[in-house]
């Protein structure tokens, strides 16, 4: 379909330039300009937005039934060892 449209002058430095970036022709670029925004016009026109549920799981502030925090707690003394064994090997070579 040939038509004629009137671009505002931001819009046609934009398709400009997305002509040169992508090494397209004028009629190339915008068609696909324009596809793609009214795409995205009407796929998000269709959709509902995602609201996600939260379900109460009956847990105590402060307490961590699986105990994850303390294998972090074992990590950390176990860096903070090595750490302290190298220096002590330094300082004593040195």
């Amino acid at each position: 379909m040939r038509t004629t449209v009137t671009l505002e002058p931001e819009t046609e430095r934009l398709l400009r330039e997305a002509m040169r970036q992508r090494g397209q022709s004028f009629k190339e670029t915008l068609n696909q300009a324009v596809t793609r925004g009214l795409a995205d016009l009407l796929c998000s026109s269709d959709k509902t937005p995602f609201v996600p549920q939260s379900y109460p799981m009956g847990l105590r502030t402060g307490l961590d039934p699986a105990h994850f925090n303390s294998l972090n707690d074992d990590l950390e003394v176990d860096a903070f060892l090595e750490l302290s064994r190298r220096l002590d090997k330094q300082s004593s070579a040195g």
